[in-house]
Formats: structure tokens, C-alpha cells, sequence
């Protein structure tokens, strides 16, 4: 591992959600954390851990994962550069779940009792990652309703609204073009469908001109009908100036 301060990208990433002072920047910017890569088939921790660490995503998607008594997998939520997944295990004594690279990913490890002591000295930044734990309920929520109560064509739809939504807000895509090295295996689990299912639902999106796909490359070249495909608002992401356009 390689010893850094606390990279922009999870300065920038908090200013999505929140407004920060100069004096919580300065703080921000003087966590240390470990960089460390992972490969897609590494997981970075796992169920019934006992964390010391919270990790925050440099470059690639992380996807938390839980798994049933069969080993079936499911995806319960997919984590963008700047997230902190496993935040909440600054107080949580065990993992409940297993964070998983989708992708070759870097992150960054911070110490939870170096984090803890910010915490206590600095309520404004205890705040902050308040907020940022409590955005990642919102989602899980919103995933919650996204496979127990939409279609297989509405699922897939609001998933990539939310992933180019998330992904903008970081400036890591223009307009409506992203590169998403998703498998379509990953996204039946992350959906609750059948990988036979999900080709098919992306080749009805493709058929109706709502995308345009080429090897991991993705652009909504109808980004009003995928909004409306996937019944998709912004409001559960509590993004400042976050927009469905």
C-alpha cells in the first residue's frame, strides 16, 4: 500500500451532497489513507469482517454483494469513484455484507479511529458522512422498490438513469455516453433477473432507440424516454442541483 492524503475525488463527491467550508476541505484534504488496487476478482472486504478500515473508491465501480445458503449471488448496490460503501463500519463491529470490484478498481483505506477522532473534533465532518450514509439508505430503498415492484424493462432503465446520473455528477462522463464494464451477469444480479433476461430487455431498450451500446460503451441516445422508461427521479440521491435532464 501506498500512504497519500485524502484524495479530491472525495472532496468532490461530498460537495455533490452538501455544502463544505474551506475549513472542511482542509480537514478532508488531511485524512491519510492507503491506496491499494484490486482486480475484478478480488474481493476488498468481505462478510464477517471486523473492519479497522472504511475504504473510499479512487477509479472503478464496486458493487456490495450478499449471498444466499444456495451461493446465489445478489448485487445490493453499485458505488461510483468518491462513495465510501462501507462507511457504516466505522460502527458496526461486522460486515453484514462482501464489497466486490465490477471492475479493476483503486480505493483508498482511512483508519476508523483516525476517523473517529475527526468525527469528535470536527462535528461539521461527522455530519457530512452522516449525510453520505444516509444517501446510500436512499438508495438501497429506492433499489429495494427498483426489483420488487417495477418491470425487467423499467429495472434495467432506472439502473443506468441512476449509474449516468451518479457517474455525471462526478464529471467522469459528458452528456449521456459512459463506459460501463458492467457483465450482463452482474447487472441479472443486481436486478433479480435471469442473464438470458437481461440481454433480451437490452436489446428491447436498443429497439425501441432509448440506447446505444458497443462493447462496454453505453449512450442514452434518448435520455428523456429512459427517464420515463424508468420511471426515474433524482430526488433519493439528495444530489445537490441533481437533475433528470
Amino acid at each position: 500500500m501506498t500512504q497519500a492524503t485524502s484524495p479530491n475525488v472525495l472532496i468532490r463527491k461530498l460537495q455533490t451532497i452538501c455544502d463544505l467550508t474551506q475549513s472542511d476541505i482542509g480537514i478532508l484534504e488531511a485524512i491519510e489513507f492507503q491506496k491499494r488496487d484490486f482486480q475484478a476478482d478480488q474481493d476488498i472486504v468481505r462478510e464477517g469482517d471486523r473492519p479497522t478500515h472504511s475504504f473510499v473508491i479512487l477509479e472503478g465501480l464496486v458493487g456490495s454483494t450478499k449471498l444466499t445458503g444456495e451461493g446465489k449471488r445478489q448485487i445490493t448496490s453499485f458505488f461510483v469513484p468518491g462513495d465510501i460503501p462501507d462507511l457504516h463500519g466505522m460502527h458496526l463491529s461486522v460486515l453484514d455484507c462482501t464489497f466486490s470490484p465490477l471492475t479493476r478498481v483503486s480505493v483508498g483505506f482511512m483508519r476508523h479511529d483516525a476517523l473517529r477522532a475527526i468525527c469528535d473534533q470536527h462535528p461539521s465532518i461527522a455530519t457530512v458522512f452522516w449525510r453520505s450514509t444516509l444517501i446510500d439508505a436512499a438508495i438501497y430503498r429506492e433499489w429495494v422498490t427498483n426489483v420488487g415492484r417495477r418491470d425487467a424493462y423499467a429495472r434495467m432503465a432506472h439502473i443506468l438513469c441512476e449509474l449516468i446520473v451518479r457517474l455525471r455528477a462526478m464529471g467522469l462522463i459528458k452528456d449521456h455516453v459512459a463506459e460501463l464494464p458492467i457483465t450482463q451477469a452482474e447487472l441479472a444480479d443486481a436486478l433479480g433477473l435471469s442473464t438470458v433476461h437481461v440481454n433480451r430487455t437490452l436489446q428491447d431498450l436498443r429497439g425501441d432507440g432509448l440506447i446505444v451500446t458497443e462493447g462496454s460503451r453505453f449512450h442514452a441516445v434518448d435520455w428523456p424516454g429512459l427517464v420515463r422508461a424508468g420511471d426515474f427521479e433524482t430526488a433519493y440521491l439528495h444530489q445537490r442541483n441533481a437533475t433528470s435532464l
